[in-house]
Order: structure tokens, then sequence, then C-alpha cells
């Protein structure tokens, strides 16, 4: 699947999950109001303990919640809405909590335009005219006026219904494109004629995690598993599936082309086809790292899936194709990456041949215009160089300033290609660039009203626990007095291989604004520094990840940026994980925590959904001994404990959340609100409607911020804003 019909403005969309928003306090801001100590004594909805036990190689765990995982009952919804009552009651008497959520929303009503990409003979884009909730897609013939393709707030009155993918056959002439409800990962696909803009054939259901490739016009290839028994939302889904849907024909009546057998399982199934159709790669993973890799001739009916690589020990995915030479991207001995030639008839690794070799940074590529771009990290910032198909270097692409520039894909007959830049302080800006010339110009700058001469962005590097030197980007207003005063939003993810860059967030710029600082931590887990960096922070390595993040908050004490009075902890998904096990490590160390839609019981996140693919990361309670006693010592579900005083914390997730489920964050609440000492309020927002955060409703993502800024300020002792 081509990641430019995906973009969706996909820096704007990003931000607005990861990044903050806030409030700095005058230093002298000391006293709390009456109000604020009258609010602090919270009283919590009742949450009953039941009596399960599980054993794990001898040692007994009690599971007092278990009862929270069952999303389908009525005792969980009453528990629910009990939750969100007393939440919103707390949030509710904030006294300018309704002033930050018009302060977002004046920030976020901007017009927001990404990247364009081409398709037949229209140029396509995804705008945002400014508190929409969903993005529009546009088209463009030459100098027409643009029109709307695709309007995805038509979907639901809420905006709860978003576009969640698109994929145009090569002639553009038709295209499938996706649906999410509420946020969930079960999708909905619709064919339609882009000429007429109607659909061809009735929409095809349960799709989820997918892909989708197109041979010709005659169909497509997506990936699914079977609906589950039960609850779709948290019940284990183990097997994924690649089927082939060919038009005109019954869904029930698709191909499926593999997975599906007993003895081979595989949690994350895809195929990509070359831009010819000639030939299909099919990706089998068994967890988040390391892939199978099969190859099958489109061209001959009875043609069999070969295996080109066939463990799961490296990273392989089709770059692009010429005939019958395959261009691949691979780890395989190349932890950073490298980009290798091979036949289509051998293509056996024992006959790739280097077309960019791996270099002491980590690289990422795409194609545009009949050209490789290379996308490479340094210290988690980017550089970017241009390579002919074989691999001869054209030019280094020149970028604005550090930061972080995305796109430079396309296809092969364009003679323009559009790349974005951004970084912390500095709004989205994209770029054209002529490939031949290598002349770049700006093609259209954000509108967002934001002055970033006004502030700074720095790099630091700190020394975590173990000695490891460690980047972290802090940002702020000039000038900056470091007393140890300033409101500070501490970001880290550190997992799953995933980089954190630098990138510029509507809702960070509205807190930078305010006097806040911003600060995100490249942990180890992350994919900052290629697999090494990764991998020191998986399994029996997980806890290097903490270590980071709580070096990181102890530098930004040490050097005055913040206190622990005024730091707040952020991080979603694994980032949630983060949070609660530093909260629980070292709760003195933060004013705030705020651990969203995390992955909060290592004891059995693994039973749910597709969780057991995640143990690349996170290994499993059932693996053995020695990882069971390692996960029971950081999960944060299991290591609240009574008499503690936590930060004050929210807890945030979404009632549709199919992930990471929501039972992780009800079992936490639950946990805390029953063993937290001292004032701090501890609660948990359920977003209703709402999944993993992807495709949330702009309005929504206002409402939220305001909470969690709200929340985050008023514990930091801020009066007014």
């Amino acid at each position: 699947m081509n990641n430019k019909k995906l973009s969706l403005s996909l820096a704007v969309i990003s931000g607005l999950f990861l990044a903050g928003c806030g409030q700095s306090a005058d230093s002298s801001d000391t006293v709390k109001s009456s109000e604020q100590t009258k609010m602090e004594k919270v009283m919590y909805p009742i949450t009953k303990k039941g009596d399960v036990v599980n054993e794990y190689f001898g040692t007994q765990v009690a599971d007092p919640y278990r009862w929270l995982e069952d999303d389908m009952s009525a005792e969980t919804a009453d528990w629910v809405k009990a939750q969100n009552k007393t939440t919103q009651a707390y949030l509710s008497n904030i006294p300018y909590r309704d002033k930050i959520e018009k302060r977002l929303s004046a920030f976020l009503d901007y017009e927001k335009v990404g990247t364009p990409f081409v398709e037949g003979d229209y140029s396509y884009f995804y705008k945002n005219d400014g508190l929409q909730n969903q993005y529009v897609l546009y088209r463009q013939k030459g100098n027409e006026e643009a029109e709307v393709f695709l309007d995805p707030n038509t979907f639901s009155e809420d905006g709860t219904v978003s576009l969640a993918s698109m994929e145009f056959t090569q002639d553009g002439s038709l295209a499938v494109y996706m649906i999410s409800e509420g946020g969930s990962d079960w999708r909905k696909a619709r064919i339609i004629n882009t000429e007429t803009k109607e659909m061809v054939e009735k929409e095809l259901v349960d799709i989820k995690f997918s892909g989708l490739s197109w041979v010709g016009n005659k169909g497509f290839y997506y990936s699914s598993y079977d609906k589950p028994k039960g609850s779709e939302l948290s019940a284990k889904t183990d097997q994924h599936k690649l089927y082939y849907h060919e038009l005109g024909t019954a869904q029930a009546d698709d191909t499926l082309v593999f997975g599906g057998t007993d003895a081979e399982k595989h949690r994350y199934v895809g195929g990509n086809v070359t831009d010819d159709g000639k030939y299909l790669l099919v990706s089998a993973a068994v967890s988040t790292s390391g892939n199978r890799l099969f190859i099958k001739d489109l061209t001959k009916s009875d043609s069999k899936l070969i295996p080109v690589v066939t463990n799961t020990d490296s990273d392989n995915y089709l770059l692009t194709s010429d005939g019958d030479d395959l261009l691949l991207v691979t780890n395989m001995d190349a932890p950073n990456k490298r980009v290798v030639k091979v036949n289509a008839l051998s293509p056996e690794p024992k006959n790739w041949v280097d077309v960019i070799p791996e270099t002491e940074n980590v690289l990422s590529v795409s194609t545009g215009g009949g050209y490789l771009f290379a996308k490479y990290m340094r210290h988690a910032t980017s550089f970017v160089q241009q390579y002919e198909l074989t691999g001869k270097l054209v030019r280094d692409i020149e970028l604005p300033e550090v930061g972080t520039a995305g796109g430079f894909s396309g296809k092969k007959t364009q003679a323009k290609i559009y790349y974005s830049f951004s970084n912390q302080k500095t709004p989205s800006t994209t770029f054209s660039l002529d490939v031949k010339s290598g002349e770049s110009n700006v093609y259209m700058k954000s509108k967002v009203k934001f002055n970033s001469d006004e502030f700074e962005s720095k790099q630091v590097f700190y020394a975590s626990k173990d000695g490891t030197k460690v980047p972290m980007i802090i940002t702020h207003k000039k000038g900056l007095e470091l007393d140890g005063s300033n409101p500070t939003i501490l970001y880290g993810y550190g997992g799953f291989n995933v980089s954190l860059q630098p990138q510029f967030s509507s809702t960070r710029a509205a807190w930078l604004e305010l006097g806040g600082v911003y600060a995100v931590a490249n942990l180890r887990g992350g994919g900052e520094y290629g697999k090494k960096w990764h991998d020191a922070g998986t399994k029996l390595q997980k806890q290097n990840v903490f270590d980071d993040f709580i070096a990181a908050a102890e530098y930004l004490i040490s050097t005055k940026v913040t206190s622990s009075e005024k730091l707040a902890v952020m991080g979603g998904s694994n980032g949630g994980l983060l949070v609660g096990a530093v909260m629980t490590q070292r709760p003195e160390l933060f004013k705030v925590a705020l651990p969203a839609v995390g992955v909060l019981d290592m004891l059995r996140y693994h039973t749910f959904t597709s969780g057991a693919g995640w143990a690349y990361d996170y290994g499993t309670s059932e693996d053995n001994k020695e990882m069971f006693n390692y996960l029971l010592g950081y999960s944060p579900v299991h290591n609240v404990k009574a008499g503690v005083q936590y930060p004050a914390t929210l807890v945030t997730t979404g009632d549709h959340d199919d992930r990471v489920v929501p039972a992780h964050s009800f079992k936490f609440a639950a946990e805390l609100q029953a063993k937290q000492a001292g004032s701090n309020p501890t609660l948990i927002r359920i977003e209703t409607d709402a999944g993993h955060g992807a495709g949330t409703p702009i309005s929504k993502t206002i409402e939220q911020y305001a909470d969690i800024y709200g929340f985050t300020l008023y514990n930091m002792g801020v009066k007014d804003i």
C-alpha cells in the first residue's frame, strides 16, 4: 500500500494525538485556592473486587478486577458511566477548563492542506477548512478548480466514522477505500468509479489490519481475521489471512491466498502487487518485528507462492520493480537497513546485491519520478539523498533547517514530486521538487497563526542509569527562565521500533505559546538508532526504556527546566505502559501522569485481540518463569501499592479501542482509586465511540485535550490562565 495515499496530512493528525497543550504558572503561584482544595476530595464510584486468582509457574496472582474485561456486560457499562460521571464532575469545575477549550478551538481553526499525490489525470489532496471533524479529499485536473472527491464528514453526523485508507488502480479509474466506525480497527471497504464517484458493488466487511493492492482493474488483495466469537472488540484474533477479491463477485467467494492453516499461524499478513501487475509479494509475520517473504508470478494461473525469506529474523518489503528486477528494503545483515536488487526468478537472499548499502544512520526509502529517495535519521532528525535506481547518488536534498522531512513519493512518470518539512516549533511546509534539476520550491505554507521565531528547540543528550546517552528535544519560548517553575510535559514511547522525530503539532504549539515546555525523549525500544536500539528496550531489557524516561525527568529537574511539582509525563499505547511503569516505580518524581490507551496488564495483554503479536517487544507471562517474573515486576496494574501517594492521574481510553482494549485502563484506574494515598486525584476518562486514536474527530480531540490540560495545570497549582 502506498503511504502517500494515507497522508491525510499525517503530521497534523499524529501531532494532535501525541502532543500536549497547557499554561505556564507564575513562579509565585504556590498557594492553592479553597475551590481547588475542595475539589481534591473526590468520592470515587465503588468498584467491586472479585476472587479470581491465576497461577504462573507456582506463583499465585490475584486479579480482582477481571470482571472489567467483559466489555459486553451491563455491569461494566454501568461502571464506565459512573466513572465518567465522576471524572466530568471534577473536570467541569476546573475554573479555566472552558477557556482552554476555546483556545484550542481557535488555534486549530485554520485551513490545513496535505501533500498532493497524482492518480490518473488528477492531483489529489486532503484538506480541512478549520474545525471539520474529518479531512476532505479533493482533486484537481490541471489548472481547473479543485472539486470535492470524497467527504468523510458525510459518513456520520457526529464525525465518528472516518476514512481509514484508499488505494487507486494504476490508471486511476477505480479506487477502494476503507472506513472505520467509532475508531475500531475493523474496517469496511467501498469500491468506487472515480469518474462518477459511485460505488460499483456492495461494500466488503470485516477487514482488519489490511493494506489494499490492485491487480490491474480486475480486483485487489486485502487481509483480515475470522470475526471472533463473543466480543469483536476484545476477543483474540490470532490468524491473519490474505484474500483476493475479484470485482463483480461476492465477498463470500473471495480467494484465500495465504494463511488459514493450523500448521503455521501468522498474525500479520499483507500482499503487495508490483506496479506492472506481474508479481505478488506476500509478507507474513508472527509479531510486529520480522517477516517471511513470498513471491507469486501473477502472469501464470497455476503459479505457486515461492519462499524468498524463510524465517522471521529480519524485516523485508518490496520497494519497487522493473520487469523481473525487484528492489527490496531489508535489515537482514543490516540493522540500519539497506536497499537490495534481485531477479524475481531467483529471489533468494544469496542473490541479493546492494543498491544502497547500510550506513551508520537508519534508512527509510521511497520512490518518485523514477528515483529513489533515501530518508536517513541522524539523531532522530532527517537528511535526504536522491539516488538513481541503480544506486548512483544524484544529490543531497537541502532541507530548510534541522527537523523532519516526509513524502518524496510519486509515480515513475512524474517530473515533480512533493515533500513536507516541520519540527517542534516550525509549522509544516510543503515543497515541490523537480526530480531532474533538484530544484525545490515552496508549494504551500501552513496557515496556523504561530510565530516560530519566538521559540527555540534544542537537542540535548543525557545519561541514562547505565550510562547510555539518550537524545531529547526540548522546546519552549525564547528567554525562558530556568528556575524550576515551568509547567513541562515530558513525552515518550520507547517501543516497537517507532521513532519520534520532531514534528509540528497545533495542540503542542498552543502549550508553547502559553509558556509551557515540551520535551520528547528518544528512548531505547524505538527505532532512532536502528534494530540494536530497538532490541535494547525489549523483553528482559524493557526496564532500560523506563530508566531512560526517568533519567529524562531527572535531567529536566536538575537543569531547572522544571521541578517535580511542575512535571507531567504523557504517553499513549506502548507509551501508556511507559507512563504507568515510571509513575509506579518513581511516584515522587512527577506531579501529573497521563497514560493514554495504555498496555497496563502485562500478564494478560496477549490474550486480547492481536496482542500476542507484541511478544517480540514484551515477551509473555506464559514463556517461562524468568519472563513471567520480569513482567510481574513492572506491570503497572500489578505494581500499584497501598499507602503510596501517586501523581495526579488522568487515565484516558476509548470504549471502541480494539487494539489496546480499555480493560487495561479500567483495571489500572480501579487499582489506583483503591490504593492511592494522599489527595492527588486518580480519574479515568472513557471516550465513547472512540478507538485507539486514529480517525478521532477534531471536535472530540479538542474536548479531550481541554480536559487533559485543564487537569494537568490545575494539579500543578495553576489558578488561572
